[in-house]
């Protein structure tokens, strides 16, 4: 499964970069999940998002992460989405690992050459988390473990702004 898993990272374009205009934007980026799946800019226009950097290896990333599928799984049918984007030096096998043994309920993506990484401003630190509004633009980025009542009442009012 991993070889195969590898074999469609290597033959797909991770991400797609689109100019964006504006100092406030999120990029434009297309995320490959660990099933293989590319989710493109047109899959998550018009949602609130989470995009958590993350690493297997990070003990603070591993600490946050039954915070962030509560967060997911109590927004998720308001239009909200979340993607949690393993760094590209945590591994591949490891990170399949960890999503299937704590059943993460959200996209997992790898990010393979580090282009979504770099078009997030070059994250390095992990755990480092944006949130995006419905009109595209990042409204916090946290690095280090957020404040998951803070983040949940920005998720609110970001949910009930209309685009």
């Amino acid at each position: 499964m991993i070889k195969k898993f590898l074999t469609l990272f290597s033959t797909l374009a991770v991400v797609s970069m689109l100019a964006a205009c504006g100092g406030d934007k999120a990029p434009q980026v297309d995320y490959v999940t660990i099933q293989g799946q590319t989710i493109t800019p047109a899959d998550y226009q018009g949602q609130v998002m989470l995009v958590n950097f993350w690493a297997t290896s990070c003990t603070t990333c591993v600490k946050e992460m039954p915070d962030i599928v509560d967060t997911h799984n109590k927004f998720k049918d308001q239009g909200f989405r979340t993607i949690a984007v393993a760094m590209s030096y945590d591994r591949p096998d490891y990170v399949v690992n960890f999503a299937e043994t704590r059943k993460l309920p959200f996209d997992v993506a790898l990010d393979v050459n580090g282009n979504i990484a770099k078009a997030f401003k070059d994250v390095k630190i992990t755990p480092t988390t944006y949130v995006i509004n419905r009109k595209g633009e990042i409204i916090k980025t946290y690095v280090g473990e957020p404040d998951f009542s803070a983040l949940h009442q920005l998720i609110e009012k970001s949910l009930a702004e209309k685009v």
